[in-house]
């Protein structure tokens, strides 16, 4: 049985590794990351976590949504990746914090929404994990899992088959946010976008 550490160091490998032309190998998402962004609801004045930023795509679509006034945090395990978002000036639209989305530095119901991008295939426990972003968000708050192509086409994208036992599949996630404290409030799965969205409880 692999431990915390050992997917953390998987983690930080994976994404080590990848880092530099992370976003030439992906220069077309930035209209799918802001439409995603679009459908949190956000208003001005917000307090937003990016969870798992990587090279930091969200954080401007994030930072216009809650204008000057909001709060825009990028977390990331992989010293590599916040770099990378450093690099593309992308720390001017939120702070970039080096930190493990699993265990947050941040104040329980401290923030509006969770905006996670391709996080929830890489958490090591899943229900636990997502229970921590729960922990970090208002009731009434939002989250949004979002990949920007679905999970048929990501599957062919890595050369491997769907499986029913995907945590992304509706019958799947649906059971698995509600254990950690949110509702689903709307699943979508196409070809050019996955967008899973859910409302934190009481």
């Amino acid at each position: 049985m692999r431990s915390m550490s050992d997917d953390h160091t998987h983690v930080q490998e994976f994404f080590g590794a990848r880092a530099a032309d992370w976003d030439s190998r992906f220069p077309d998402d930035g209209p799918a990351y802001a439409a995603a962004v679009g459908r949190l609801g956000l208003r001005a004045g917000a307090r937003v976590l990016d969870a798992g930023c990587g090279t930091g795509r969200a954080l401007t679509p994030l930072r216009e949504a809650v204008g000057p006034s909001g709060v825009v945090v990028g977390a990331d395990l992989t010293p590599a990746m916040l770099a990378a978002a450093v690099r593309a000036g992308r720390d001017r639209a939120g702070r970039l914090m080096l930190a493990d989305v699993t265990a947050l530095p941040l104040r329980s119901a401290s923030l509006d929404a969770v905006f996670a991008a391709g996080l929830i295939a890489h958490l090591p426990r899943p229900q636990e994990n997502l229970r921590e972003l729960a922990r970090v968000v208002r009731p009434g708050g939002a989250l949004a899992l979002f990949h920007p192509i679905g999970r048929a086409a990501l599957a062919a994208r890595q050369g491997r088959r769907l499986t029913p036992e995907d945590l992304r599949a509706e019958p799947n996630l649906r059971p698995l946010l509600a254990g950690s404290g949110w509702r689903m409030t709307s699943y979508a799965d196409e070809d050019a976008r996955f967008l899973a969205l859910a409302v934190r409880e009481a």
